[in-house]
């Protein structure tokens, strides 16, 4: 991914306000963020833990969401839990539901769409094998290479994005 600008990542959100967008903190490790190891940029507010926020390049420029994570933790008897984007298997604290408002009018009436997501956004990291979940047994060998789970990855997440920016 190319290293983007802050007014570069305000501007492109579409399901919050300007006033939102002007307001939300960047990753508290932006000036060190390894930009050649991700797809996109993803991470829960330092000033607002209850919100998250990912940004993808995208031919026409980045697209920003905002997300909604949950206040407390999904209690579960489930073991482990699977990111719907990357496939990283994880202890179930490991992925989240995270609520993505959907862009424009629907979105200010309130509707939204989920998607289970690994708790700290850091899927290329996993993908690239940079970042190992806690719990080793959730992961399973797979024949993809690296380029073909990062085009799965991002394959998934536009998925994700086309809901929110539908309509």
């Amino acid at each position: 991914m190319e290293p983007l600008t802050d007014k570069q990542i305000r501007s492109s959100f579409v399901n919050c306000t300007k006033g939102e967008a002007s307001r939300l903190r960047l990753p508290l490790d932006f000036a060190e963020l390894p930009w050649e190891e991700l797809d996109f940029l993803g991470w829960v507010d330092p000033g607002a833990p209850l919100r998250a926020h990912v940004v993808v390049p995208r031919e026409d420029g980045p697209l920003g969401i905002t997300l909604r994570v949950p206040a407390t933790g999904r209690t579960s008897a489930v073991k482990t839990s699977l990111c719907q984007v990357c496939l990283t298997g994880h202890a179930s604290s490991g992925v989240t539901l995270l609520a993505a408002p959907l862009a424009g009018s629907r979105g200010r009436e309130g509707n939204t769409v989920g998607v289970y997501l690994c708790a700290d956004l850091a899927c290329s990291l996993y993908v690239r094998g940079k970042r190992q979940p806690r719990l080793r047994a959730a992961r399973h060998e797979e024949s993809l290479t690296v380029d073909e789970r990062i085009q799965r990855t991002m394959t998934n997440l536009n998925a994700f994005l086309d809901k929110v920016t539908a309509g």
